[in-house]
């Protein structure tokens, strides 16, 4: 199963570092264990790389998608 999470969505106004482990959280509860997930949307860089920290050895593969470069494999653990 692909999961897409709207990094934006995390947060609400501007990202604070205070409120990271809740970002981390709920990231954690859409990806669920074991899918494909990708990651899109507005955010801080210090986000997405705390929230594809959390999520690796949790989702098989991660990806990141932007209009500009399309999808990026951040790490892809299927044997497949």
């Amino acid at each position: 199963m692909v999961i897409e999470i709207d990094v934006s969505s995390l947060y609400s106004g501007n990202a604070k570092l205070i409120e990271l482990d809740l970002y981390v959280s709920k990231a954690l509860a859409q990806a669920g264990e074991g899918n494909d997930v990708v990651l899109t949307g507005q955010g801080p860089i210090w986000l997405y790389l705390k929230v594809a920290h959390a999520l690796h050895g949790k989702v098989r593969r991660l990806l990141y998608r932007s209009p500009v470069t399309g999808d990026v494999v951040i790490f892809d653990h299927s044997p497949y």
